[in-house]
Formats: structure tokens, sequence, C-alpha cells
């Protein structure tokens, strides 16, 4: 006979006013049946979800296969329009921003745009479009060289436009043009050089921070900024500076000839607006691309041989090298879809 003690206990819940008897150990456990439509239900989503992972892979295969698709298909067109013009055309060439190696207006780029426009049979001439402050005097004198020497070899006449700015390096490169436009309030000149830096010794005692510079060679640390400047090294650079700055009065000199009339100033690294640069003989007419086109080279159609950026490459620089290696690797990883 069964005790009161074996008795299930009742349970009060004084919030649902439910009493309640605890569960018989002996109670039956949930059958396997009763988990299928819980295993159905799972199976349904796993199967949605695969099948959604599926097309969102095919839609980003297909988006970058157009996209590689704009891109040959431009560079198609471009080439196909610069290497056949329908007519006798004026040949472009930017000279856009600084003047320095792995630039827009770098001598590797500018002299592959200047051996395209004079080689063309189509060019009538070669037009120099300029916004630029100036930049590396190496670049620039490599840039002036070439056009000098494609001048003599195909016979056809460079003129340089001027927009906002055509200053030091860039004005370097415009020399070796036959004639100079500018608009009025263009600014051009700055015929000189300079080497600029910061001196940090005084900041560097007050803060007692000691400089500590070890070098094999008397010159090594030649004006190092934590250093004090060495009245010696500073005339050595001083004469390098002057050495270049007469490499750059020599070539306005040789590209200007007759025309530039010399003052005390012509090189002193002042600049000029257009009007007082070409009273100063170092610009020669007012004009615009159109007006030199139209009216001086006589063939109105411009066909720009200025190397641009393609679409793959300004969308790898727009969201960065991360996305635009992805994109390569999805590009060659192509799988088929099961």
């Amino acid at each position: 006979m069964n005790s009161s003690d074996d008795l299930p206990k009742p349970i009060h819940d004084p919030q649902a006013g439910i009493t309640a008897q605890t569960a018989s150990p002996e109670s039956p456990r949930p059958s396997a049946a009763s988990y299928e439509p819980l295993l159905a239900q799972f199976a349904r989503e796993y199967l949605l979800d695969k099948r959604n992972e599926r097309r969102w892979k095919l839609f980003f295969r297909l988006l970058w296969l157009a996209l590689i698709a704009v891109v040959v298909w431009s560079l198609f067109l471009q080439r196909h329009h610069m290497q056949n013009p329908n007519a006798p055309h004026t040949a472009l060439v930017e000279v856009r921003g600084e003047i320095a190696a792995d630039t827009e207006a770098s001598a590797e780029l500018l002299l592959s745009a200047l051996k395209s426009a004079f080689e063309d049979s189509g060019s009538q001439a070669v037009v120099l479009r300029i916004n630029s402050p100036g930049g590396s005097p190496v670049q620039a004198g490599i840039v002036y060289d070439e056009i000098k020497r494609l001048k003599v070899k195909h016979g056809k006449k460079v003129y340089a436009v001027v927009e906002e700015m055509c200053a030091s390096g860039a004005y370097y490169i415009a020399a070796a043009a036959d004639e100079i436009y500018v608009d009025k309030a263009s600014v051009v000149g700055s015929i000189g050089v300079l080497m600029d830096g910061f001196g940090f010794t005084d900041l560097m005692g007050k803060l007692g921070v000691e400089r500590r510079l070890l070098t094999a060679g008397a010159n090594k640390g030649m004006l190092d900024p934590f250093s004090p400047v060495s009245p010696k090294q500073q005339a050595f650079a001083q004469a390098m500076l002057d050495q270049i700055h007469q490499q750059f009065i020599a070539v306005v000199r040789e590209g200007r000839g007759k025309r530039l009339k010399e003052t005390p100033e012509t090189f002193s690294g002042l600049f000029w607006n257009g009007e007082q640069a070409v009273t100063l003989g170092l610009a020669d007419h007012f004009g615009n691309l159109d007006y030199v086109a139209r009216e001086v080279v006589k063939a109105e159609e411009v066909i720009d041989y200025t190397p641009r950026d393609n679409v793959a490459e300004r969308l790898a620089k727009r969201f960065g090298a991360a996305m635009g290696e992805g994109a390569i690797h999805a590009v060659r990883n192509l799988a088929p879809i099961r």
C-alpha cells in the first residue's frame, strides 16, 4: 500500500490561480513523429536560403561580366576612333595637375600621348592644353626634349593653350610650343626653382629632445630638418638650384626667342596674368582650344590623345584596392551554378 508521501504534490501558482500536479517521472516522451513538422520547416528554409544565395551569386557574376563588356567596348570604340578619324583633325594632349612621376601629367604618360598624336597621319597639329602649377624639372625637361624631337621628325606645329595656370615646370613644357595662347586672366610664369623644408632644432631643444644621427659620409645627412644648417651644405644646395635655374632660363630663351622681352623680373620666379604675359612676350595671343583648332590649325575636329583611366581603374580607385582585387578574383573563378 502506497503512503501519502508517494503521491504527487500539488503546486499552486498564485498569479495564474491554477493548481497543477508535478509531472510523474514515468510521463511519456514525445515521439519522433512529433518532430517531423519542425524538420520539414527547417528543410524548406534551408533550401530557400541556398536558392537565394545561388541567385545572388548569379546576379553579381552577370554584373561583373557586364562591367567587363562595357570596359572592353569603350576601349575598342576609343581606339577605333583615334586610329581611324573621319577627317583631318587637331590632336589634343592635356597637361593637368602636378608634373611628377605617377601622376596624370607624368613624362611617361605625356610622351605616350605625344607620340600617338604626332604619328597619326590625320593630325594636322598638336595642341597642349595646360592647367598646371608645375612640378618636377626632370619630368618637364623630358617632355620638352621629346616635343622638340617630334616636331623635327614629323614636321608638325605645336600650340600651347593655357587655361587657369601655366607656371614653373608647366611653362617649361609650354616653351617648346611654336605659339602660346592664354586667357586674359590666366596665370603664367614662375620661372624659378625651389627646394623647401622645415627646421625643428630650436623646438627640439625646448622639448629636451636629443637628435642622434649617424652617417657614413660627411654630407649624407645634408639638409636634415632636425640638425642645424651647415653653411657649406647650404651653399652647395644653392649652387645646384642656380644651375637648374639656368637650365630653365636657357630653355625659355630658346623657345621664345626674340619674342621674349626680358626684364630684371622675368626669371625671378614672379608670375603674371595672361594679358601681362602677352605684353612681356611670355605668350603670343589670346584664345582657347576651339579657337586654335578652328582659326589657327584649320581643323575644327579635336581628338584627345591624353591617356585616361578606364572604368575598371576608376572603380578600383573609388572603392579601394580590396574591392578591385575581389572583383578580379570573382571573374577569374566563375564556377557553374548548380
